[in-house]
């Protein structure tokens, strides 16, 4: 099935990937909770290690990823979905860490499963490729990642290929991997010295074929999915690339992570599509945008690091309204879009704050964990089957309606 343009093969039942099967964000879960307290929470686990990966699911089984503070050891745990109950978990050695910007972790790009297989990469830790009872399938060394930033692009899996972006500050490719064996189907160079690797491809439909997208240091990629051949590029206005385009009515609607213009890009063309497919563009006063754009209907909503959140006509790029939501901290996960509300948590003890795109700022509810000021939530909310999972450096919480 598609939705809002985004080929996505397993609708709700499985939150399968990094922002779910459609890499939106968006979820088509009706009983997921819009309003909770800390009497909400059905359980929370603490993880051994630390990260900043969301869980992904497939059936009752979660998967999550962790570290060990110095990033030697990485680890994948398999839990159960009703009580958080550990399944199995799975060590990995890395010989020669990274070296993560103090907001990144060793653990920060999220898995992907199909339900016979589940992904974890970890930068030069390597990526890996497990079957669901904990069995290594196959493992493949992807490079150093040398810079001061860490990774966080998650894999995705699509048409039986893992697709990994690995972005750095050096030789930089997008790669796609059998994923019964690991083999090489084939390796993209990007640009060198991009800073770092953060953004996840998404894949879109557009015209009838799909198109593989990817942010980046210098804008926005079109990729086509069964060779890696760059189909189209768009500039943007300022660098970093981390969040990820919401693909709407038609448009990418994309933020550079750098202060710069939101621009809305109209897909397909070939080579260099700036003046010719990118339809507007608005400049943003907020500052550095960590979390991913959402549109809803017709309003584009971006909430920048420090809390200022900015509505958009998704089809102009007129601003309705520009404020700051009023929460002490910063917020550098991406959003939740669910039941035409977008939900959007602060990295300090993790209070999320649901909001009503519209003409107006509309914040509907403001919902606690009860967890300290000092606990860290970088991870973006999973929704999955009725609950929602939110993850701080090292719990797991399970929330479930009032």
């Amino acid at each position: 099935m598609t939705f809002g343009g985004i080929l996505c093969a397993f609708a709700e039942d499985n939150w399968t990937q990094f922002r779910g099967p459609t890499g939106r964000g968006h979820s088509l879960d009706e009983e997921v909770p819009l309003q909770w307290n800390a009497q909400s929470i059905v359980w929370k686990k603490m993880l051994k290690g630390a990260g900043q990966s969301t869980p992904v699911n497939w059936q009752n089984r979660l998967f999550v990823t962790s570290a060990s503070e110095d990033g030697s050891e990485r680890y994948l745990f398999c839990l159960q979905r009703e009580n958080g109950e550990l399944l199995w978990e799975r060590t990995i050695s890395c010989a020669n860490p990274e070296r993560p910007h103090q907001m990144n972790s060793y653990a920060t790009p999220t898995c992907a499963t199909n339900g016979e297989y589940v992904i974890a990469f970890f930068g030069p830790g390597g990526i890996h490729c497990f079957d669901l009872e904990g069995k290594k399938e196959w493992s493949r060394d992807l490079g150093t990642f040398p810079g001061p930033w860490g990774v966080a692009a998650s894999p995705i899996i699509v048409d039986e290929r893992v697709i990994q972006n690995c972005d750095a500050e050096g030789a930089s490719f997008l790669i796609s991997l059998d994923l019964q064996t690991g083999d090489t189907v084939w390796k993209t160079k990007r640009e060198d010295k991009p800073r770092g690797g953060w953004s996840t491809p998404a894949v879109i439909k557009y015209d009838g074929k799909k198109e593989l997208v990817l942010n980046g240091e210098f804008g926005l990629r079109s990729y086509e999915i069964s060779t890696g051949e760059e189909q189209w590029f768009c500039k943007a206005f300022n660098g970093r690339g981390s969040p990820i385009p919401d693909y709407a009515n038609g448009l990418l609607h994309v933020v550079s992570g750098k202060p710069g213009d939101t621009y809305a890009v109209k897909p397909g063309g070939k080579g260099d599509v700036t003046d010719s497919r990118m339809l507007w563009h608005t400049k943003r006063k907020a500052g550095r945008d960590l979390p991913s754009p959402a549109v809803v209907d017709d309003y584009l909503l971006v909430v920048s690091m420090s809390g200022r959140a900015t509505c958009y006509d998704a089809k102009t790029g007129k601003i309705y309204w520009e404020e700051k939501l009023g929460v002490k901290g910063e917020f550098a996960a991406s959003p939740l879009v669910v039941q035409g509300h977008v939900l959007i948590q602060n990295v300090y003890g993790g209070e999320t704050l649901v909001i009503k795109p519209g003409e107006r700022l509309n914040i509907v509810s403001k919902n606690s964990l009860g967890a300290e000021f000092s606990e860290i939530f970088r991870a973006t909310l999973a929704p999955i089957k009725g609950q929602i999972f939110a993850r701080s450096s090292s719990v797991l919480y399970c929330i479930g309606n009032q």
